[in-house]
């Protein structure tokens, strides 16, 4: 459950709050401790008390709230995600508001994401091979659901103990970007996803985007897990 890279979509200023801030928010949950954090927010491992339950609690930057339209935006958002129901797919169990907070209760994974498996080593071709199909069925559902991540890569990919492939933070991306008048750049100038991932679309119009654009960046992924980079257009001969 672990992010570890920003989004150029939110001020990267957001300090989390501790767990025993966080606590006096969400009385029904026990807060573990803080697990990860990045430009969309932060994530706390977490325990409902009464279900004796283990869940992920993602706790959105600030800063959203302040356009108007966000409440509206996240509760059609937080609706489409919870109706998301497959294996491959981080489940979501609540979300709502915590005095200025937006949140997501989602269900927590025991593992590691992509990237942190790339960087111990631990993954061979014939486990990439057996990754990217999981990731595609997800998608595949989501898409037929109507729902498009936009972020696709490997901090959002997570591995669970059981070697089982779980997609997070679908629709976060178009949730948090800034609905201005120029909708293809957000404030700080930059367009929605992360760079090395987003398909040439997403570049010059990202409200525009549709599910390519996650078939493009799995592309990517795909070719990273493969050959330890990602295509930049230096290609060694096979």
């Amino acid at each position: 459950t672990a992010e570890t890279s920003p989004s150029p979509a939110v001020n990267r200023s957001f300090v989390p709050p501790t767990p025993d801030e966080l606590a006096k928010r969400f009385l029904q949950l026990e807060i573990i401790e803080l697990i990860g954090q990045g430009g969309m927010g932060a994530v706390y491992k977490a325990r409902q008390r009464d279900l004796d339950r283990l869940v992920a609690l993602k706790i959105l930057p600030p800063e959203v709230g302040s356009d108007p339209a966000f409440a509206e935006r996240f509760n059609r958002e937080a609706r489409a995600l919870a109706k998301l129901s497959h294996a491959n797919i981080v489940g979501v169990y609540d979300s709502g508001k915590a005095g200025e907070l937006y949140y997501l209760m989602m269900e927590y994974i025991d593992g590691v994401n992509l990237r942190q498996a790339m960087q111990a080593g631990s993954i061979t071709p014939e486990e990439a091979v057996g990754i990217v199909p999981q990731i595609c069925d997800a998608l595949q559902y989501a898409h037929d659901e109507g729902v498009v991540h936009r972020d696709i890569k490997p901090e959002n990919v997570l591995v669970d103990a059981k070697g089982r492939v779980k997609i997070a933070d679908f629709g976060l991306a178009k949730l948090l970007q800034h609905e201005s008048t120029d909708l293809t750049l957000t404030h700080s100038q930059q367009v929605m996803g992360t760079p090395h991932y987003m398909a040439p679309e997403q570049m010059t119009a990202s409200h525009d985007v549709d599910h390519r654009a996650d078939i493009y960046s799995l592309g990517v992924v795909f070719y990273e897990l493969l050959t330890g980079e990602v295509p930049m257009g230096r290609f060694d001969p096979p």
